[in-house]
């Protein structure tokens, strides 16, 4: 996720594993400018799907690295989430270009 603020991005980089059980989403990276845009290129070169909400950001941008999001943040998150599965599966099903 990105956001324009004073002229320079900031991004927030989420990781969730479903396959662990319900442990709620974390943040594993987050960045200003330079430190952004890097966040932003590594996700799409390893294919990760970069969805842009500037609210969402700005609040997970508090959250501390390596913490659990907070519950009022669930439900924002869940829709970004479900965004990037159905994002995903498209991108599958046309297969590679």
């Amino acid at each position: 996720m990105t956001k324009k603020r004073n002229k320079r991005d900031t991004a927030v980089a989420l990781k969730y594993n479903s396959e662990e059980g319900e442990k709620p989403p974390k943040v594993v990276a987050k960045g200003y400018g330079a430190a952004a845009k890097n966040i932003i290129e590594t996700a799409e070169k390893h294919n990760v799907t970069v969805e842009r909400d500037d609210d969402l950001v700005e609040l997970l941008a508090q959250i501390d690295i390596d913490r659990e999001i907070p519950q009022e943040l669930y439900a924002a998150v869940a829709e970004i989430l479900c965004w990037v599965y159905k994002a995903n599966s498209n991108a599958q099903k046309k297969g590679p270009l």
